[in-house]
């Protein structure tokens, strides 16, 4: 008996447009639609619409939906989360101002903070104690918590995160707190401290739990309208959403812990770069994400995505650490910046073009949409530039409009500086290509990687038009742009595996008085509530546990990531711990300290489904060249004149054949831009490949 193949879909709603992604039985189809910001899943139900239309197929056809999105980062950003309240042991009321006490910027005396998401006027405390080991020191003061009922009522509060002194070792105030709180208060949202982040160090706990309640109405609402209304279309099938870890997780936990979602959309699209990466046998890769709004670095090596559990959103100064607001989340490890097609170029004070990080979104948009925006964006400097064809933009939904590109880039950039609108693109692309460059090159110091023994990755609406430049800046000689890059996070959620992780803080020594017991039963719970998470969304698919502990030398601030084995611990591996660290240790700072005492301060466990890694693409012979499709005049800024360039078809292109640059690659979902510092060719798995020339 044939059994008709698995129907998947794959939405991913950015600042600007909203990709949908289609796979019948490995087929794919594909849909670019603006984003409706006042209500997004208007958006993400239209693109649906027309994909299943597209197949011929309904709702109800749809097996598995996986949906990933920038609102809880766009919300913490814009600052339009819910009106949230802190309530913090006594004496603790300044923690998330306080911060650390450390300048990002040492010698800046006009500094600038992130601003709190709860000001001071909605901070309260409470009478508690709990010591670092879980002792009581002072019982909790009910009627305290009681009395703050009626105060969060007059202020309008709609959501609180209790963050307690220590609640990490002993959670039972805050789990009280909330008892008294929630019955009285039956309507209000509640983020409790440790189970957002049951972690050392406050600051990061107590920030992570007011993000997590700060857009936790917003998220909740709006995954629960987006149920609501795929059930009013007869869907039945299974809901995931990707975490900003590469996770898929059950929309129930979503709508408890938004915080995790703030980078789902960046990470899928590492995960889409590093599955590229394994059929192109590439071992260093560096992925280069531009969409609508923002782009995204980040650097995979031996096909996995760099990872972390430390996070920043909205830094106030770019590439800075520090200067954002902390978050401890199992995040892919990646540099953000606010440079995407719908990113506004000015005129600064110092007669400078500056793009970003302010952007047009899906709503005016660029002027080139004819939507009512006045400024001009990336994409006008692209249409302008000849490099994007007005007609059929976006897989066909929208045809750009060149005059009013031309009017306000001559108006906002070429009337202040006496440049030509054509000139005054090619600063806008140029200023845009170096600021993404900047970013690569900041992201690979951090990691002491050499960017220029990376291969580009490149995908996202716009990042095949600019990544040439980019590449050339700095210093890349070999390009990627796989198959269906226009929506390629959207399609990188279909590669994610069901998984949660799970850390939790207890100290130990790695000496005679290691605990063995008592961290393998921590970690025989940790895994059993990180199971209970995964195995509903598994659905009966084989998992696999991933243990480490956090470890560093006695006295220093800071720990490093160090792989267990997934069994139990007692007193005799302590050499083997030993040695695993000083292993990693020295693997990271190229030496390390004998005989000097070390420390575990957390520990973590993953629990995931298995992804299968795919298969390298066979090699392809050399071939003929394909016939170009027709001609465009492209603005060179650099000899300040239109080339004549050949546009070609890239659903026309057979493997193997090269073509020398400069040309134009067309498709629906994006358009590839190959300088002439480039050859161009498709290799077996269909990816446009950009090859330095010889010198």
């Amino acid at each position: 008996m044939q059994t008709s193949p698995t129907v998947r879909l794959a939405a991913d709603i950015g600042g600007t447009f909203t990709d949908v992604v289609l796979d019948v039985g490995g087929a794919r189809r594909t849909r670019k639609v603006l984003t409706t910001p006042a209500a997004p899943e208007d958006g993400v139900l239209d693109g649906i619409g027309l994909v299943l239309g597209d197949a011929g197929l309904q709702f109800s056809d749809i097996d598995v939906f996986v949906h990933g999105t920038t609102l809880a980062t766009n919300a913490i950003i814009e600052r339009r989360g819910a009106r949230t309240a802190l309530i913090a042991t006594e004496g603790f009321r300044d923690v998330i101002e306080i911060g650390t006490e450390s300048r990002y910027d040492q010698y800046d005396l006009s500094i600038e903070k992130p601003k709190p998401l709860v000001p001071r006027a909605l901070r309260f405390t409470v009478p508690e104690r709990v010591d670092a080991d879980g002792a009581v020191r002072l019982p909790l003061d009910e009627a305290a918590v009681a009395a703050l009922a009626p105060r969060l009522a007059e202020a309008g509060v709609q959501s609180v995160a209790f963050a307690f002194l220590h609640a990490y070792a002993n959670p039972a105030h805050e789990q009280r707190a909330a008892a008294v709180l929630r019955g009285l208060m039956p309507d209000l949202a509640i983020t409790l401290a440790h189970e957002v982040c049951p972690e050392v160090r406050e600051y990061e706990r107590t920030s992570t739990a007011v993000a997590n309640a700060y857009v936790q109405p917003l998220m909740e609402g709006y995954l629960g309208r987006m149920a609501a209304a795929l059930q009013a279309r007869q869907y039945r099938g299974a809901t995931y959403l990707v975490t900003s870890g590469g996770g898929l997780t059950a929309l129930e936990t979503a709508q408890k812990f938004p915080v995790r979602l703030v980078e789902s959309g960046p990470a899928g699209g590492a995960i889409f770069a590093a599955q590229v990466a394994l059929r192109a046998d590439e071992q260093r890769v560096l992925s280069f994400d531009m969409g609508g709004t923002t782009a995204k670095v980040c650097l995979i090596e031996q096909g996995e995505p760099a990872t972390a559990r430390f996070f920043e959103v909205d830094r106030t100064a770019r590439f800075m650490k520090g200067s954002g607001l902390p978050l401890k989340i199992p995040v892919i490890e990646m540099v953000e910046i606010g440079a995407g097609g719908g990113s506004i170029a000015q005129v600064d004070a110092m007669q400078r073009v500056t793009v970003g990080p302010e952007s047009a979104s899906s709503v005016p948009g660029p002027a080139c949409y004819g939507r009512g925006g006045t400024r001009p964006a990336v994409t006008d400097a692209d249409v302008a530039m000849g490099l994007i064809e007005p007609q059929g933009f976006a897989g066909g939904s929208m045809t750009l409009r060149a005059d009013l590109s031309l009017d306000a880039l001559g108006r906002e950039i070429g009337g202040k500086l006496g440049l030509s609108p054509e000139m005054s693109a090619y600063a806008v692309y140029e200023m845009v290509c170096e600021n993404m460059a900047s970013a690569a090159r900041v992201h690979a110091a951090e990691r002491g990687a050499v960017i220029a023994q990376h291969t580009m990755i490149a995908f996202g609406g716009a990042a095949p038009l600019h990544a040439a430049r980019v590449a050339e800046k700095v210093g890349v000689a070999r390009v990627l742009v796989p198959p269906n890059a226009g929506v390629g996070s959207a399609v990188g959620f279909l590669a994610a595996p069901v998984a949660y992780e799970i850390v939790r803080s207890r100290h130990a020594r790695i000496d005679g008085s290691f605990d063995g017991a008592g961290v393998s039963a921590l970690f025989e719970e940790m895994a059993a509530s990180a199971r209970a998470l995964v195995e509903p969304g598994a659905r009966g698919a084989a998992l696999f546990e991933r243990r480490m502990g956090f470890m560093r030398y006695v006295g220093q601030g800071h720990e490093i990531t160090v792989p267990l084995p997934n069994r139990a611990l007692t007193a005799d591996d302590v050499p083997e711990l030993r040695r695993v660290f000083e292993a990693e240790y020295a693997a990271q700072f190229a030496r390390i300290i004998p005989a000097a005492a070390i420390e575990v301060l957390n520990w973590s466990v993953l629990v995931s489904t298995t992804v299968e890694k795919p298969a390298i693409a066979p090699a392809v012979p050399p071939g003929p060249a394909p016939q170009a499709s027709g001609r465009r005049r492209v603005f060179d800024g650099r000899s300040e004149t239109h080339l004549d360039v050949p546009v070609f078809q890239r659903a026309a292109m057979a493997p193997g054949a090269v073509i020398p640059g400069p040309l134009v690659i067309a498709e629906d979902e994006t358009t590839t831009f190959v300088s002439a510092t480039f050859d161009a060719h498709i290799d077996g798995a269909g990816c446009i490949v950009m090859e330095r020339k010889a010198a």
